[in-house]
């Protein structure tokens, strides 16, 4: 199924399971559908089984946004204790489509124990109190390890997918891998029918060589031979060590299952030389998760990481949070990097690499070889050490169910296809009205001009920070009182003087001898991008100090 097609489902309100094959655009429709909901003034739940996957939308893990938290199922007990939970009550009545991302992790028991909490929530017998869910998620992606139980049980066996009238998209675009080759191994392994032609090609890259001054990134199936290569080549550098410890503020809970998912670790130690792999996403600064590259220098204690696509990035602190409408739930500080000589297969899941090189010989479940190849976006930037015959194996059951879900995508997708274009659009615009949002093309652009944070609030969010600066308040002040990072608060002032270009931010005025630099870097760029300036400065001033000079230039 295509994208457009999947969408035109999502959005007539619908409940949708979104699956398809790595690198075929779930989280980017995903988004796409967060979006047009936004815009048009819906509430949504944005939630994902883990906090890796939680922080690809600035959502929460499902756990904490529904309240079970640690807990496997519900009793009526239970319920009934959650539902005198204010703060939880409204959460679950102000929103109208819940997302779950990553379901392949959910277990059949915490799907219905989250189905039953929604409809006693919202006091109806409705399957999910009548809220739209959004699944997404790829079975074929490895599942979580349970201990003392080797069945896998997914959540199309839970009483909740049965009773949800979910309509199935499979999609088929492939937007990740860039290689024909690669891709028709990837389905092949997917169909659980790999040829010897496919067996052949892959045995031929295990003697493939890089170009000089690539170093790939590691992938193994065990811990344990990851911690021991990167801890052994790290100790052949003979450079200082410098370490950079983990920062951490709020609800334990939440601070947890933040770091739990997070690929930098809690200590990390790093040399000049060391070959390391960014863990965030930031395009601004010219990196991704997933961006490899080497530890060329430090600057003021601070790393310098040349990519091995060239690029010079002088690396900062950097956050990754929980909020729930703007406010910091739990927050995490660190560097966005980890050493990167090797990673296992299962941390490897949602990265796209240029490089690894990867060893199967002990792949010891089902899927592991499918994960670990589908990171690559060729068959060039791959050498493969060594395979055992589960490298190519995949659960049968998955098997079985991939089929039976190809089927229902196509079932639904000859559906939608009959009614028009006019019937489409009015059923969008009807599910809009059925969640208290608005089809006014000018509420519509209203919406668009407010940031993500605070667009569903009656008072938008940059209007908050606006009423704090009458306090002469600092910039960390604000922060503080707002609950949010300095960078958040900077990109409201950015907001309000594009909506007031008179407002006064003189207080906020770096010194002028760092204003003049900075004015200079701009101008000799001829871009107002802040990762170039970033390098023509080497360093020396913060993205954040760049950003609040740029409201000065």
């Amino acid at each position: 199924m295509k994208q457009s097609i999947a969408l035109d489902i999502l959005k007539t309100g619908r409940n949708v399971y979104l699956t398809g094959p790595a690198g075929s655009g779930k989280t980017h429709l995903l988004r796409e559908y967060i979006n047009h909901l936004r815009d048009r003034g819906v509430r949504i739940g944005l939630t994902a089984s883990t906090g890796i996957a939680a922080t690809h939308f600035g959502g929460v893990t499902i756990h904490s946004w529904s309240g079970i938290g640690i807990r496997e199922s519900l009793s009526e007990r239970d319920i009934e204790e959650m539902i005198q939970k204010e703060y939880l009550w409204k959460r679950f009545n102000k929103v109208r489509v819940l997302i779950i991302d990553e379901v392949s992790m959910l277990s059949p028991q915490m799907f219905d124990s989250i189905e039953r909490l929604s409809r006693a929530m919202k006091s109806s017998e409705k399957p999910f109190g009548g809220m739209q869910i959004i699944l997404s998620g790829d079975f074929f992606q490895l599942p979580p390890i349970v201990r003392g139980n080797d069945s896998i049980q997914f959540i199309n066996t839970s009483a909740a997918w049965k009773n949800m009238n979910v309509r199935v998209c499979y999609l088929n675009e492939q937007f990740r891998q860039k290689d024909l080759i690669l891709e028709n191994i990837l389905q092949e392994i997917r169909r659980g029918e790999i040829s010897e032609t496919s067996r052949k090609i892959l045995t031929d890259q295990r003697d493939h060589k890089f170009p000089k001054g690539i170093t790939p990134t590691r992938l193994y199936t065990h811990n344990k031979d990851v911690d021991a290569l990167n801890d052994e080549e790290l100790e052949k550098i003979s450079e200082k060590l410098y370490k950079y410890e983990m920062k951490t503020k709020g609800k334990q809970n939440l601070v947890d299952a933040l770091t739990k998912g997070l690929l930098s670790p809690e200590i990390l130690g790093l040399k000049k030389n060391a070959v390391v792999m960014f863990t965030k996403n930031n395009f601004e600064a010219g990196y991704v998760n997933g961006t490899l590259g080497v530890v060329e220098d430090f600057n003021q204690g601070m790393p310098v990481v040349r990519t091995f696509s060239g690029e010079t990035i002088f690396v900062e602190w950097t956050t990754w949070a929980i909020e729930d409408n703007g406010k910091i739930l739990a927050e995490v500080e660190q560097l966005p990097l980890r050493l990167a000589w090797a990673i296992t297969v299962h941390k490897s899941q949602g990265m796209n690499m240029d490089a690894a090189e990867i060893d199967l010989s002990s792949a010891f479940v089902p899927g592991q070889g499918y994960v670990a190849l589908s990171r690559l976006r060729t068959l060039e930037g791959l050498i493969l050490k060594g395979a055992n015959e589960m490298a190519f194996t995949m659960n049968p059951e998955v098997l079985e169910l991939d089929n039976e879900l190809l089927s229902e995508s196509s079932t639904w997708e000859s559906a939608i296809q009959k009614f028009t274009k006019k019937e489409l659009e009015t059923m969008h615009k009807d599910f809009i009205l059925h969640c208290g949002g608005t089809n006014d093309k000018k509420e519509i652009e209203k919406n668009k001009a407010k940031e993500a944070d605070g667009a569903l609030e009656k008072i938008p969010t940059h209007e908050k920070t606006r009423k704090l600066l009458e306090k002469d308040l600092s910039l960390k002040e604000i922060a503080s009182e707002r609950g949010m990072t300095i960078t958040t608060i900077i990109s409201h002032f950015e907001k309000l003087k594009n909506i007031d270009p008179n407002i006064d931010f003189e207080r906020f005025r770096p010194k002028e001898k760092d204003l003049k630099k900075i004015k200079k870097a701009f101008a000799e760029t001829k871009d107002d991008k802040l990762a170039p300036i970033h390098r023509k400065l080497k360093g020396v001033y913060s993205y954040e100090e760049l950003r609040l000079a740029r409201l000065f230039l």
